[in-house]
């Protein structure tokens, strides 16, 4: 099958993959399990306690863009 609107398409898959991301990275910080991110052209290690909550990336973002 044809997708006649791949923008859609991909539009979905950017969503899907946002959530997936969200998801994993707020059960690491529940879980007391840390994770590596790239920051500045290096790779930082934040440990669980140094994790934000996903609504406080939001925020933060926000203010970034403005």
């Amino acid at each position: 099958m044809i997708n006649k609107n791949p923008d859609k398409l991909s539009e979905q898959i950017d969503t899907g993959v946002k959530t997936a991301i969200r998801k994993a990275i707020e059960r690491h910080r529940r879980l007391g399990e840390s994770i590596s991110i790239l920051k500045d052209g290096k790779v930082v290690t934040l440990t669980s306690d140094r994790i934000p909550q996903s609504s406080q990336i939001k925020t933060e973002r926000a203010r970034n863009q403005s």
